[in-house]
């Protein structure tokens, strides 16, 4: 019953920004780790973010750190993954999951056989 919705992709320009939101169900949000990977074309799986289940602790891959901010709302079952100053190299697909490990949620994987979601496009182009 595990659902995670993920939105707010799309078409940008080079140092734009965009806010991706991700809507949970079917398991007891705050009580998980959450995180972010993304799927760039011709590439595996790549993490990118996690929290704690307070939302206090955040970890990211070394290539988006100061430009993204994850965060998340436990009253609203919500996770979101703030992205500014975007580069080509951030255009993928984007999906967001419970952390079945915290090894998961802090980029040690994983990943592979775990539920995303349907994702959402992100694409930077000029």
């Amino acid at each position: 019953q595990v659902q995670l919705v993920e939105s707010g992709g799309g078409l940008v320009q080079p140092g734009g920004s965009l806010r991706l939101s991700c809507a949970a169900s079917g398991f007891t949000f705050s009580s998980y780790w959450m995180y972010w990977v993304r799927q760039a074309p011709g590439k595996g799986l790549e993490w990118v973010s996690g929290i704690n289940r307070g939302g206090e602790d955040t970890y990211y891959v070394k290539s988006v750190k100061g430009r993204f901010t994850i965060s998340r709302d436990n009253a609203k079952n919500m996770l979101y993954l703030q992205m500014n100053s975007l580069k080509s190299e951030d255009t993928a697909v984007y999906y967001c999951a419970h952390a079945h490990s915290t090894a998961q949620a802090i980029g040690l994987g994983p990943y592979e056989d775990d539920y995303w979601g349907q994702g959402t496009q992100v694409t930077v182009s000029s």
